[in-house]
């Protein structure tokens, strides 16, 4: 039997299908790039200068040997991508379920509940590198990048915004207020920033703290950039430090299924 005139027009199936969803927000992502790309910029500008040339003014000895700006630097481009991993993994996740809904309108299509979550972690990670490829243009136009090893920060970010991102989908998906995200921010998000070697060696900090500090992806980050920034050997070993943000990712990614389909499959 010949296809009808709608069978002939219609679009073929991607073979992977995760790349539609991913596809999906990048479509919206088209419309709305442009208010994103002058804070892209504007942000790495302020931070680098409220703090790195500003506060590092009064760190006269510098830090590890080298100036409190190189040594921030590496800090801020892992703490940039951690925030912009979850910015983009609460509330748009939660409104794609609570608000608009779109995650039922893609699982009504011929779409998987691990094409619809793998295609909006993948639009997740494209905004971290994107971000952090502007972070590092800025950064390097202050001088503040000691090395070519500095490029290797890219991938880094990619695998802390994926370690941090599918636990937090998982999160989401899982409460039924936003108010619970807003508490994930203030009780989660700001002490591991403020804590986990961003702004000072987590070696100052008492031992309990400190191991806390070991315990968040975001200073495993923190290490494996300042170490590809500066031109040094990290502090623990490069190995351990992916290993262990590829658990988070993985561990995260299939608490995230799991919720996914709790919802989606009825």
């Amino acid at each position: 039997m010949a296809p009808s005139v709608r069978e002939r027009t219609r679009p073929p199936l991607p073979r992977v299908p995760a790349f539609t969803v991913l596809n999906f927000f990048l479509v919206g992502y088209r419309r709305t790039w442009r208010a994103g790309v002058f804070s892209s910029f504007l942000l790495p500008v302020l931070t680098v200068l409220g703090f790195g040339v500003g506060v590092g003014a009064y760190v006269d000895q510098g830090v590890d040997g080298v100036s409190y700006l190189d040594w921030l630097v590496p800090g801020l481009i892992a703490s940039t991508a951690l925030q912009v991993a979850l910015g983009d993994s609460t509330w748009p996740v939660f409104s794609n379920f609570q608000w608009i809904k779109t995650y039922y309108a893609q699982s009504a299509a011929p779409l998987r509940v691990g094409d619809i979550l793998v295609g909006h972690l993948l639009y997740v990670m494209f905004r971290v590198l994107t971000t952090i490829a502007a972070f590092l243009l800025v950064t390097a136009l202050f001088g503040a990048l000691r090395s070519p090893w500095a490029l290797a920060t890219l991938p880094v970010a990619a695998l802390l915004g994926l370690a941090v991102a599918a636990p937090t989908f998982a999160y989401s998906a899982a409460v039924d207020s936003d108010s619970w995200l807003a508490l994930l921010f203030r009780f989660a998000v700001i002490p591991m920033t403020l804590f986990a070697g961003v702004f000072f060696p987590v070696d100052g900090l008492p031992v309990g703290l400190r191991w806390l500090a070991y315990a968040a992806p975001l200073w495993h980050a923190v290490d494996l950039c300042r170490a590809a920034t500066l031109g040094v050997a990290a502090e623990w070993s490069v190995a351990g430090h992916l290993l262990y943000l590829v658990a988070w990712a993985l561990a995260g990614g299939l608490l995230a299924r799991r919720m996914f389909r709790r919802r989606l499959v009825v």
